[in-house]
This record gives C-alpha cells, sequence and structure tokens, in this order.
C-alpha cells in the first residue's frame, strides 16, 4: 500500500511525463496520457522513437522536455522502469507512479535509494478525478479497504 500523501502529492503536479505511450496510440500509456491531459495536467509523452503521438509532440527522453515535470508516470515493463526511475533522478524529477506492471522490488528499490517519492501497482486513472469504470472500481476498492491510507 502507498501512502495517500504521496499519492496526492503526485496529482498536484500539473506537469508529468508519461513514459510509455505507443506509436499506434493504442496502449494504456496513451490513454492515462489522454485523460490526464483532460483532466487538466500538462503530459509530456516520452518514446524515444517518435516525434508525434496521438497528435502532439513527443519527446524521446525526460531531459528533453520544455519545462522541468514534477512527476512521470511510468508505463513500461520492470526492465525498462529501472531505467525511466534512474533517468527521472537525473532530470530532477521526484514524484514517480509506476503503473501496475511497472512495478517490480528491484525498481521500488530503486526508487526507495534515489529519494523518489514512488506509487507503485495502483492504476492511475483509479485516482486522478476518476470517472466511468474507474470510479466503480475506487469505489469498490474503498469499500472493501483496499485504498492507501
Amino acid at each position: 500500500m502507498w501512502s495517500k500523501a504521496s499519492i496526492d502529492a503526485f496529482l498536484a503536479e500539473p506537469a508529468i511525463a508519461v513514459v510509455g505511450v505507443s506509436r499506434s496510440g493504442k496502449g494504456f500509456g496513451n490513454v492515462a496520457a489522454r485523460e490526464l491531459r483532460r483532466k487538466g495536467y500538462r503530459i509530456y509523452p516520452i518514446n524515444p522513437r517518435a516525434d508525434l503521438v496521438d497528435g502532439e509532440r513527443c519527446y524521446r527522453s525526460l531531459t528533453e522536455l520544455p519545462e522541468p515535470a514534477g512527476a512521470v508516470l511510468v508505463v513500461v515493463p520492470p526492465e525498462q522502469a529501472l531505467g525511466v526511475v534512474r533517468e527521472a533522478a537525473r532530470a530532477g524529477i521526484r514524484r514517480v507512479w509506476l503503473q501496475q506492471g511497472a512495478e517490480s522490488p528491484v525498481v521500488i528499490l530503486a526508487c526507495t535509494e534515489l529519494g523518489l517519492d514512488a506509487v507503485a501497482g495502483e492504476c492511475i486513472l483509479m485516482f486522478a478525478k476518476p470517472t466511468g469504470l474507474h470510479k466503480v472500481h475506487r469505489w469498490v476498492s474503498q469499500l472493501v479497504g483496499k485504498l492507501p491510507a
């Protein structure tokens, strides 16, 4: 379980980089980026092999961003996530959300060792002003006591 304070601090950041958007536009990273943009966040998609994703400029790395992002949503496998959290620390990004499937004990340990405030294994769309299915999922999780305190 992750602390509510870590979740709230992440969601309070106005600019969020999203690592793991696909060129096809069909991956969860793309869905999350679109949804977070609709909710008022400045989103910076990251894909080292794309110039545009969903009609938006895409950046090749966290160090290319036009402004400091306070947070990064990581939507890649754990083997890639380890490099992402290291790059985030080098870029001065202190808040990391390891979307379900991006986390592993090694990646979580790296976040701790690098002094990053991390949330792992939770769906960001269940916490960022949830709507639709994510709102129902949040309600059920709250009902059964599975939301971070």
